[in-house]
């Protein structure tokens, strides 16, 4: 009895000081706390009706109604901590299910508690005392044991069955509850002077306690803000990057418009050598533009892969041009070996693949001053899939063992220490990886410092035709060749120099062009019956965009013409919004001669 009134000494003193520890603090309102609550409510009770049985034992003697009644009570005490544990338990495990079944649940529960309570108030119960050990028993008694077994039952069966459904940080109480029950049971039966049923449940709430039911609102709500501020200043980014995309593409549409322009002219070849230079340099800024905007998609979760049928000579043929670009006057053998087995049409997301492929190749003509670049694209295929296993491999600087796992690292390049001048940002292989991961790829490298490295990426697409179709392919004589007299263009930007650009740009094509500086003035002339082949249309204009622009052109019952988005809003995603609204298709500033060839060709001669 000393013993038993000892850990119910300790008990009282924490139990006392864990309520007032848990009624202080602001907490989550959930089902879970509020039966938390409850239990500790109760146990304070409890511990306060067991030492009443004790003394009442004591003073009054086992035959005494008063001493029946307050242990009788006890019962009902526990029998009352069991069930709302069987509460919390319903609200652990079955928190991913509706409502409604949770309800019927805590309803039956409800119902064991009524029938047991009436059980252990009405059955009989005798108390044994003698050499200061007590304890109760009889039918009252027996009814406790038999709901407790029934219910550890049902919680080991329930935690097997859900085991993968509850966070395993759940389940301590539940299995602590279930070890100090069994525990309890034998001592008790060994030694049944010793009285814990109260100790094991404060117990059981001071490890509830200290593991899921203390969270700090304070904590929360400071984490909930900086999120909330994190949402806020990436967004912020983004804004910031696609103005900036805008603002720095403005000017480098006249940059390189007018370059390529002069080069169409009849200039001394020193001064086209220089205009090369203009250009190159214009394109390795608009890289870099498109880098940090890709990254910025990429850490936003905002970069979406769009799968779609492509031939994948097609790509080849447009990088091959692009690297030889790259590797310029450097005597660097360029090699291509490309698998014939691979099927003519795959599915998956084409764009992003040749930035793989583009991002590699580009590293590598950066990298490499003499010697050889060779670029592989082998075919595993297997049933409807075809596994595309791309290397680039070069005898370029080679990357130092201890540099291989900062590879991927944002703006970390390649040979800065060694005082290597390349440009860039540092984002190409970065990107590169995300985009592989994202494709569900794989991407390892393999390197010699100072003999060259091998890139290999491996990605699986879907096969849709062993055979292409026959098309018509437009060669670059086609393209060069383009001859679109007695055609009329509408071009509508705001800008005066990009107007001028379009105006010398389409000047090679023979093409009447018209030009206007908003959209009104464009709704205007097609009010007037003015007739076009084709507008070009700037979509980030004041007063009236040409989004809103087109919508209005739309509801104009005769329009019928072609409208292109002419814009510096080139960001991931942008054709398709484009497309979405309404527009035939996409241009994206600075106009580069290849797109532009292919809208006048597509609209203006009805090629593909």
């Amino acid at each position: 009895m000393d013993v038993s009134l000892a850990f119910l000494g300790v008990s009282f003193v924490y139990i006392c000081f864990l309520n007032i520890l848990f009624f202080r603090k602001e907490h989550i309102k959930n089902n879970e706390t509020a039966v938390f609550s409850k239990l500790l409510i109760v146990n304070l009770f409890g511990v306060l009706i067991e030492t009443s049985c004790i003394f009442s034992i004591y003073y009054l003697g086992t035959q005494s109604l008063v001493v029946k009644i307050v242990n009788k009570i006890f019962l009902l005490y526990f029998l009352t901590f069991l069930i709302l544990f069987n509460d919390y338990v319903i609200t652990v495990i079955y928190s991913n299910i509706s409502a409604k079944k949770q309800l019927i649940l805590t309803k039956l529960n409800r119902v064991l508690y009524l029938i047991s309570s009436l059980m252990v108030i009405l059955l009989p119960i005798g108390i044994y005392y003698k050499d200061k050990t007590m304890y109760s028993y009889g039918a009252s008694t027996s009814v406790i044991y038999i709901v407790s077994f029934i219910c550890v039952i049902i919680w080991i069966i329930q935690m097997i069955v859900h085991m993968k459904e509850i966070k395993r940080k759940k389940c301590i109480p539940l299995i602590a509850y279930i070890i100090g029950a069994s525990a309890l049971t034998l001592i008790q039966k060994m030694n049944p002077a010793l009285t814990l049923t109260t100790s094991m449940e404060t117990f059981l709430m001071f490890i509830m306690y200290h593991t899921i039911e203390n969270p700090d609102i304070k904590l929360i709500q400071e984490l909930n803000l900086a999120r909330d501020q994190a949402e806020k200043a990436n967004n912020a980014k983004t804004e910031f990057l696609s103005s900036m995309s805008h603002e720095i593409r403005t000017p480098l549409n006249a940059i390189v418009g007018f370059s390529q322009a002069l080069l169409e002219e009849d200039i001394p070849d020193s001064s086209k050598d220089e205009i090369n230079d203009i250009v190159m340099a214009s394109d390795s800024l608009l890289e870099i533009v498109n880098g940090i905007l890709d990254i910025s998609k990429i850490e936003a979760n905002k970069l979406e892969i769009i799968n779609t049928e492509y031939n994948i000579d097609k790509i080849v043929k447009e990088l091959v041009p692009l690297t030889k670009t790259r590797i310029g006057e450097k005597p660097i053998e360029f090699k291509v070996n490309v698998d014939p087995t691979i099927p003519k049409v795959l599915y998956g997301d084409h764009t992003r693949l040749k930035q793989v492929i583009l991002n590699l190749l580009t590293n590598a003509a950066k990298y490499t001053k003499e010697g050889w670049i060779e670029f592989k694209i082998a075919s595993v295929i297997k049933n409807d899939i075809c596994r595309l296993i791309i290397s680039v491999e070069d005898t370029g600087i080679g990357i130092k063992p201890e540099k291989i796992d900062k590879l991927f690292t944002k703006f970390d390049r390649l040979g800065v220490e060694e005082n290597i001048t390349i440009e860039g940002t540092g984002l190409g292989l970065a990107i590169t990886k995300k985009l592989v991961e994202l494709m569900h790829g794989n991407i390892v490298v393999q390197s010699v410092y100072g003999k060259g490295s091998k890139f290999t990426v491996a990605i699986d697409q879907k096969v849709i035709a062993t055979e292409a179709k026959e098309t018509k392919e437009i060669t670059n004589a086609d393209i060069e060749s383009v001859d679109c007299s007695g055609k009329k263009i509408l071009v509508v930007d705001d800008n005066k120099v990009n107007l001028k650009v379009a105006e010398r740009l389409l000047k090679s094509y023979n093409v009447e062009v018209t030009t206007v500086s908003s959209g009104f003035e464009c709704i205007e002339k097609i009010n007037n019956n003015e007739i076009y082949d084709l507008i070009l249309m700037d979509d980030m204009m004041p007063k009236m965009s040409g989004t809103e622009t087109l919508h209005q052109l739309k509801k104009i019952e005769t329009f019928k013409i072609p409208v292109v988005a002419l814009t510096a809003n080139a960001i991931s995603g942008m054709k398709d919004k484009y497309l979405n609204e309404g527009f035939n298709d996409y241009l994206s500033k600075p106009i580069q001669k290849p797109e532009l060839n292919s809208i006048l060709i597509k609209f203006l001669k009805g090629g593909k």
